[in-house]
This record gives structure tokens, C-alpha cells and sequence, in this order.
């Protein structure tokens, strides 16, 4: 596996498997190993867009969540969640990842990624972070009819999005199940997840990348929403920007 060394974070090799992942949860390697492939070998479906998201339990109490490298669309019906490449996706998205929170982009704490091969340069894999206790801007939107509570959330939506194109980060897959709506205590924020096909620049994007970005969030809600019953005009003018 080609990763860019971290100081916080260990790699380990057992049989076909690949692991790295945050010192905190070092001593856990073995049992992360295992509980990732139970995952990858059974047929129960977990949460998000493509049913790929799980919760891991470590034994030592810590949660993580688990998203599972699945593809989408008509490929996805053939390959399902086999990658081919030297390179593996969930260890570029781990870098990435790790470089957006150091860059002050609200995102997922990154906690590690799995790969198995299963063959020459034929990988599955998994990304792991911290977990957090949340729903996606979608679901709160379908939730939550406090107008005053909503325009806060899309208004840290925005300041999220803002804050990612400040930062050099465009999100060519943004749409309103990447939006995930956390709350501490009285007060919401939004973070952004699923980097998987992000890229990160070292200037902050410019016009037509960020317009790019809000095209993307924008056919994501009128897919979603088509008569606007939950994503009201006002509420796409906050996010458009």
C-alpha cells in the first residue's frame, strides 16, 4: 500500500489484509481486522445512500463508523465493491481526510482504513472515522419544521461549504446525504463526510469549482425533493450561496 507516513497513525499487514489506523485505536488492530471482515463477508446491508455505513463497538467502549467501499449506479450491480488499482481509494481518502481536519475543514475525526485483496491490484475496502451521533441534512430537513432551527442549520450548511472552498476542498459528490447534522448540547452543526472522490488544492477553489459544488447540491435536492414540500426555495437560496 502506497500511504503517506503519520506519525499518529500505525499499519498493519495480516494475510490478505491491510490496516492502518489511528495509535489511539492501535491495540484494537486485531479486533478492528475482524470485525471488518465480518462486514465484508456479510450480506446484511447497513445505513446511508448505498447501505455501506456501519458502527463498529470496540471491546474498550469506543464507537467507530465504518463505510464500506461500494460502488453506485449500473457498475454497481456488476462489481458491487470490488476496486481494481495499486493505489487504494479509502487510504487516498484517509490522507485527504486527515489533511482537511488539520486544514480547520469541518469533517469526520479520520480513524483508519482497511484493505483486502483479493487479487493482483482487486481490492475491497473501508474507511473509518470517529463515530458521530447525527442524521444528514436530508433527514433533518424531513424532520424538523422549526423554521428558526432549520435557517440555523442551513446556515451552518453554508459556513461548512464556504469553509471546505476557503480551504482548497472540492466535493464533486456533494448532495444532502453528505451534509450531516450533529448537535452539542443546544447547538447544531454540520459536518461534511464521504470524501471518497474530494480533491484538495492548495489555494482556495475558484468560482467555477465552487459553482460546480453548488450545481451538484442543487440536483441532489430537486432529486430528492421535486416539489420542494421540505426544501423550500428560501432554503436552496441559503445553500446555493
Amino acid at each position: 500500500m502506497k500511504w503517506l507516513s503519520d506519525p499518529n497513525f500505525s499499519a498493519f499487514k495480516v494475510g490478505r489484509r491491510e490496516l492502518v489506523i489511528h495509535r489511539e485505536i492501535a491495540p484494537h488492530a486485531a479486533e478492528i481486522m475482524q470485525k471488518l471482515g465480518e462486514l465484508g463477508s456479510a450480506a446484511q446491508a447497513g445505513a446511508g445512500n448505498r447501505q455501506s455505513a456501519f458502527r463498529l463497538n470496540l471491546t474498550s467502549g469506543l464507537e467507530l463508523f465504518a463505510r464500506r467501499s461500494r460502488r453506485g449506479g449500473m457498475i454497481g450491480s456488476i462489481l458491487s465493491d470490488v476496486y481494481a488499482g495499486m493505489t487504494p481509494r479509502p487510504l487516498i481518502e484517509l490522507g485527504l481526510t486527515v489533511e482537511a481536519m488539520r486544514r480547520g475543514i469541518p469533517v469526520a475525526e479520520p480513524m483508519g482504513a482497511m484493505i483486502e485483496w483479493i487479487g493482483p491490484a482487486l481490492y475491497r475496502g473501508f474507511f473509518l472515522t470517529r463515530a458521530v451521533r447525527g442524521m444528514t441534512l436530508w433527514e433533518f430537513m424531513k424532520t424538523d419544521d422549526d423554521q428558526i432551527v432549520r435557517g440555523h442549520v442551513l446556515g451552518q450548511a453554508r459556513a461548512a461549504i464556504d469553509t471546505m472552498h476557503n480551504q482548497g476542498l472540492f466535493h464533486p459528490d456533494l448532495n444532502l446525504h453528505n451534509l450531516l447534522v450533529t448537535q452539542a448540547r443546544e447547538s447544531f452543526t454540520v459536518i461534511i463526510i464521504d470524501l471518497d472522490k474530494a480533491r484538495l488544492f492548495e489555494a482556495p477553489l475558484p468560482a467555477a469549482m465552487r459553482r460546480a459544488n453548488a450545481a451538484r447540491l442543487m440536483r441532489s435536492a430537486r432529486k430528492l425533493d421535486p416539489s420542494g414540500q421540505f426544501i423550500d426555495a428560501a432554503a436552496l437560496s441559503i445553500l446555493r450561496g
